[in-house]
């Protein structure tokens, strides 16, 4: 029996941060390493286009991207393993999904009223037709599974509407793609701990995996810990929540204690949190330096993961073509 088609991807906005690893890439890994389900995972440079970044700035930023998913373990001998523009099908299947998505749809996104909030000076079309086109990147593989955490429910919801529309219009084909809803640890700011981590607040609310262990330990210094009434702090909740997914359990567990009972050292918590953090993804920094360094490497990766996807992308166009009567 086949397995279970899986495909997520990421945007190449930006080094990877400890927010980005617990919420996804930590868990693409762990599914790929399950042997359970058939992984396509991508680089979604396409969908960047819709934000504010400089076209060398993106270029660079997809190399970097790519080194640090293979850093963190992504296998391309286990997951096709690409970037998007390099299959041109994605687009063209979203224009398909475009031409059989109700507009009104679209415009209840939640994603498209909080991108449009961001960047109220560039509200492009690409914000809001962007659920197409990642409909297209999960069906042009015929995705079954999604992994999603409960604020991403609604994109794949919107992917299985655009299967169940295509399939009326046309003839039953694209399966009804479903989430895999994970347990995923939500990481907030080091200085606004009342936000999500995200490195569009700043270089001081985030920690990249490619940090070193000085810089590390900057950024925990600035970390908020007091908070004004009773309770615990957001922004200790943040901390131990990280010592939690990188320490050691005794050590995290004795924190947790002493946190309680009023006895915690917010110094002491900060170095050992900034020591774990650093020696855990030691073996990252250098694979990924590694990789950097060797673009030839990177390159026949990802040239030989565009080569798998390609296959069945065309595959899907061709059936399609047929099915729309443009061939």
């Amino acid at each position: 029996m086949s397995k279970p088609i899986i495909v997520s991807g990421i945007q190449p906005t930006g080094n990877l941060h400890i927010g980005n690893y617990l919420g996804a890439v930590k868990n693409w890994v762990e599914l790929q390493n399950s042997g359970k389900y058939q992984m396509y995972i991508f680089i979604a440079d396409y969908h960047s286009l819709t934000g504010n970044m400089k076209p060398e700035d993106r270029r660079a930023q997809i190399t970097r991207t790519a080194a640090e998913l293979l850093a963190a373990g992504i296998d391309p001998e286990k997951t096709v393993f690409w970037v998007q523009s390099h299959v041109l099908e994605h687009t063209e299947l979203a224009w398909v999904f475009n031409s059989v998505t109700p507009i009104s749809e679209l415009e209840r996104m939640t994603q498209y009223k909080d991108k449009s909030l961001q960047q109220a000076k560039n509200i492009n079309a690409g914000l809001l037709t962007y659920p197409a086109l990642q409909a297209a990147d999960i069906l042009l593989y015929h995705g079954e599974v999604v992994p999603v955490g409960q604020d991403q429910i609604q994109h794949v919801e919107l992917t299985r509407d655009v299967a169940r529309w295509f399939n009326k219009r046309y003839q039953e084909y694209f399966p009804e793609t479903k989430h895999l809803l994970t347990q995923i640890p939500k990481v907030m700011s080091l200085v606004e701990p009342h936000k999500k981590m995200s490195k569009s607040l700043g270089a001081d609310h985030v920690i990249e995996l490619a940090d070193e262990s000085g810089v590390i330990e900057k950024k925990l210094k600035k970390a908020v810990t007091a908070t004004e009434g009773g309770g615990e702090a957001p922004g200790v909740a943040n901390l131990l929540l990280l010592l939690k997914q990188f320490g050691n359990e005794t050590i995290y567990k004795e924190f947790v204690k002493a946190e309680k009972d009023g006895t915690i050292r917010y110094g002491d918590l900060k170095k050992v949190l900034g020591e774990s953090i650093s020696t855990y993804f030691a073996d990252f920094r250098t694979r990924r330096m590694e990789l950097l360094d060797n673009h030839n490497e990177l390159g026949e990766i990802l040239s030989e993961g565009a080569s798998k996807a390609q296959k069945v992308a065309s595959q899907t166009m061709e059936e399609v073509r047929k099915m729309i009567g443009v061939r």
